[in-house]
């Protein structure tokens, strides 16, 4: 089977063609950040550092560029309520971002793009459009003229008279058309801005994309993808002001992961049953939430619980006690082996390797190469059951356990113990954060603590600590 994905531009699996032979050029929506982001889009980088990985490991050169949207009406609000600057606030919540997606075991992006860096970039593409007609200026605003672009609606399947119907003019807009869509936003009083040829303002939210995608990536790239609830309106809009800009097709291939469930609700903030990636690692650990979002095909949604998530708990252990048990077999196994080969092990690690491919070649078909690990895992197990044990066999199971697991970005060797002055300078740090009442940090430090099997016991005396046995 050739590698394929499923185009929801076409609604079908279609076989992987890059536009460049051996190159694959990426392009996924980032955070708004404006605070912690949940649990849903954790999922959706997860998935998209899987794409990357795997993509790497089938042998193609991967350019993959994933945005910062850090201005926009939320980041407005935030940082009102907060009596800090918008910068300050998207400074913050960035490296946040890269807290989290590092806990969740993501590898930055090749390029991570920030909007407010863009501005000539967006105002450039944005008067290419009036240019041509697509776009007009209303009382400082700029809008995409939606009736002009005739395949408007064709990634969501959705018809331009089925769209008007439902579309509503909101108060302080001076649109041609209800479905028309904002590309510049003239200021407000005391709004952040920059000077173009409409007036002090801001980007839309949907021009900054085009714009950023187009600069890194060229015209026309190879898959644009993101979280389901981004198809409409935000990915129709990107598709029409760039085809329309450029007259090429702005992405080959569309991906979109399903939505992460609360009790088979949408998590969002907007509707507040949301947990956010943060809580999630410090409650399960970032590994465990990984092989939670990769134990369902990516297009499916799935349920948070905490059910779920301790049964993506113990299905992780399993495997990292296969590699432990293996790692202790090889350091007690024999350093002189009978002979030089396994034939039938070989045979059959060669067909897990394949297997593994099948899977992911089927549309990222992460569910199924997990249940690929787990028959490596019971063979594992097997042998180690064994009377027999040779290095190079053990070596082998060990090799096929890291080449499949980094794939998936999943950690199956057993954390380094933390030596002892590297436990005493945390208690130091958290007795600090603790007098400058920084509970949260003294909590955090805490909590890492317990994760490595250090107890702390806050006595008259001080701080007393001791391993978990």
């Amino acid at each position: 089977m050739a590698l394929q994905f499923y185009n929801t531009m076409t609604r079908k699996k279609e076989p992987f063609i890059p536009l460049e032979e051996g190159k694959v050029r990426i392009y996924a929506c980032g955070p708004t950040v404006y605070n912690y982001i949940h649990v849903g889009n954790g999922r959706m980088t997860v998935i998209f550092d899987v794409l990357r990985r795997y993509l790497e490991y089938r042998g193609f050169e991967v350019t993959y560029v994933q945005n910062y949207t850090d201005v926009d009406d939320k980041l407005i609000r935030a940082a009102n309520e907060l009596g800090i600057t918008v910068p300050e606030l998207a400074n913050k919540f960035i490296s946040e971002y890269q807290t989290d997606i590092k806990a969740l075991g993501n590898k930055p992006a090749h390029i991570h793009p920030r909007v407010t860096e863009h501005i000539p970039e967006i105002i450039a593409f944005i008067e290419g459009l009036i240019q041509k007609g697509l776009a007009y200026e209303s009382h400082g605003d700029v809008y995409y003229r939606v009736s002009k672009f005739k395949e408007y609606g064709k990634l969501s399947h959705q018809s331009i008279d089925d769209l008007q119907s439902g579309a509503r003019v909101e108060i302080g807009e001076y649109k041609e058309n209800p479905l028309d869509f904002a590309l510049w936003k003239n200021a407000k009083p005391g709004e952040i801005s920059w000077p173009s040829p409409w007036g002090e303002g801001r980007p839309g939210w949907h021009i900054e994309c085009s714009a950023m995608a187009m600069k890194y990536l060229g015209e026309t790239f190879d898959i644009h993808g993101g979280g389901r609830d981004l198809c409409f309106p935000h990915h129709e809009n990107e598709i029409a002001q760039s085809e329309g800009l450029t007259g090429k097709r702005f992405a080959n291939y569309w991906l979109h992961n399903g939505y992460v469930n609360i009790n088979n609700e949408k998590m969002s903030k907007s509707l507040g049953n949301y947990v956010t990636v943060r809580d999630a690692t410090k409650a399960v650990g970032g590994q465990v939430l990984r092989f939670f979002y990769l134990s369902t095909h990516y297009r499916n949604p799935i349920n948070y619980s905490n059910e779920i998530l301790e049964s993506a708990k113990n299905g992780l252990e399993r495997l990292k006690m296969a590699v432990n048990n293996l790692n202790h077999l090889l350091s007690i196994a024999h350093s002189h082996d009978d002979r030089e080969g396994n034939p039938e092990l070989e045979a059959f690690l060669t067909g897990i390797r394949q297997q593994f491919i099948e899977k992911m070649d089927d549309d990222l078909n992460t569910a199924d190469a997990i249940a690929v690990l787990f028959e490596l895992t019971r063979a594992a197990n097997a042998y180690i059951a064994g009377q027999v044990w040779r290095r190079k066999e053990i070596e082998a199971f060990l090799r096929m356990f890291d080449e499949l697991a980094q794939v998936l970005g999943l950690i199956l060797t057993a954390d380094d113990q933390l030596l002892d002055e590297e436990i005493e300078k945390l208690i130091q740090e958290r007795k600090e954060a603790r007098l400058r009442r920084d509970f949260a940090r003294a909590d955090e430090i805490r909590d890492l603590l317990k994760e490595k099997g250090i107890l702390l016991e806050d006595t008259p005396q001080g701080v007393r600590w001791r391993r978990e046995k």
